[in-house]
């Protein structure tokens, strides 16, 4: 049994491992896992991909750097609460329930912890892109990565400060972008409504051409270099001197290392073991519609309606809302209603009624102060954590699962994990 910390066995005995989480973050840790010699064994109770991770607007959202706690954000709560078309959510039969988190998330809008999370943020965003190549290329899986680049649009022609004001603080962060209007705009989206005053481009944004897909590229490349996966759920976690025991609903599987990357479902394991962790689970939605994926060029995002459109391969996809109503609560009929409202508003193709649609819900693993946890137990040694990135699961995968791996290995790694760490709460 190799020591904790240190680079798995080169002899004929491989280091085992299991990920608990087939999601596109677990997915990651699996195949870095495998790169760097562990026997790797994929546990999750539904089929790989089809969680939170079969949702997204496949965008690689590289320049959300700012936590969804600020002095901002909490001045304009009530009103996007209010709103009957806004896009936050807080249904009222779970209000008593969410306090203790919303208590924590005020508290993580002080200046001091609003710059420690963009720092965080900003660490894992800048190293995402180059990270999803390296784990794309030596798949063969790289023409899933595109840039496509991103177009954020206001419609108001008095919020044109805002552009402005917006592009100056991506500025400091090296972050491009281009003020577009008139001619230029029509030029780069020609769909859009011609409500849209104007926008920011980002060129060189990318974004991934099918989540699901992208998944089953991961899973495949996995299942060929000799991973095991076993669809069960994970009950219980029992550390012990060789390693973690994972209690399931057919008996115990021991392994020499364990990673936990259940996203939204990890609270209760962590709480197994001694940990509490303010994790939430944040409900997103999107609508797909079929066929008509040619109608953006690009990712859009609606500055003021807050929410994304993205071209993907099996058509076009609404993603919004952020709906703090836990893992139980069924979908609300409409918050569909209301993303196909913004959706038409934006590109008016969107109106015909023949189109396809398909309604999904998901669950967004969220934390006070918009980090993931990416680290260790600090008490047992060969249990890892690595979930909880919120809206950024599929922007910050690739490179939690080489942050948590490099940790795992003994090696230094890729950026300061120190913001990650799972008692920082």
């Amino acid at each position: 049994m190799h020591a904790p910390g240190s680079a798995p066995r080169t002899g004929s005995q491989p280091t085992t491992v299991a990920i608990i989480g087939a999601g596109v973050v677990g997915l990651c840790c699996a195949l870095q896992a495998q790169r760097k010699g562990y026997r790797v064994t994929l546990i999750d109770r539904e089929a790989p991909g089809k969680g939170a991770s079969f949702g997204n607007a496949g965008y690689i959202a590289t320049e959300l750097i700012n936590p969804l706690s600020t002095g901002k954000t909490l001045r304009s709560a009530l009103c996007l609460w209010l709103s009957p078309r806004g896009p936050l959510a807080l249904p009222l039969r779970y209000l008593h329930w969410i306090l203790p988190w919303l208590a924590r998330f005020v508290m993580a809008a002080r200046p001091a912890q609003v710059a420690r999370s963009r720092d965080g943020l900003v660490a894992l965003n800048r190293a995402a892109v180059a990270a999803w190549q390296r784990c794309l290329e030596d798949i063969g899986a790289s023409a899933q990565l595109c840039r496509s680049g991103y177009l954020l649009v206001w419609e108001s022609s008095n919020r044109l400060d805002d552009a402005h004001r917006h592009a100056e603080d991506l500025r400091q962060w090296n972050i491009r972008t281009e003020l577009v209007q008139g001619a230029r705009l029509v030029e780069l989206e020609p769909a859009l409504a011609g409500t849209v005053s104007h926008a920011l481009y980002f060129p060189d944004a990318c974004q991934v051409r099918e989540p699901y897909s992208l998944c089953q590229e991961l899973f495949k490349a996995l299942q060929t270099r000799g991973a095991d996966f076993v669809q069960q759920a994970v009950e219980k976690l029992m550390p012990d001197n060789d390693g973690v025991g994972l209690q399931t609903d057919t008996g115990v599987l021991h392994f020499d290392q364990v990673l936990v990357c259940a996203g939204a479902w990890s609270k209760p394991l962590l709480q197994g073991v001694g940990i509490e962790v303010p994790l939430e689970a944040e409900r997103g939605y999107h609508l797909s519609f079929e066929g008509v994926g040619t109608e953006l060029n690009r990712p859009i995002g609606s500055a003021e309606r807050r929410f994304v459109m993205s071209p993907l391969d099996s058509g076009l996809r609404a993603v919004g809302f952020t709906e703090l109503g836990g893992l139980k609560l069924k979908p609300f009929a409409r918050r569909f209603r209301v993303l196909r409202h913004h959706s038409q508003a934006l590109l008016p193709a969107l109106a015909n009624p023949a189109l396809k649609t398909r309604e999904w819900m998901g669950h967004r693993p969220t934390l006070p102060d918009s980090l993931p946890v990416i680290d260790r137990h600090p008490l047992h040694q060969r249990l890892w954590f690595a979930f909880g990135n919120q809206h950024l699961g599929l922007t910050q995968a690739a490179i939690s699962a080489e942050l948590v791996v490099s940790m795992m290995s003994g090696e230094a790694p890729p950026i300061d994990p120190q913001p990650y760490r799972v008692d920082r709460f």
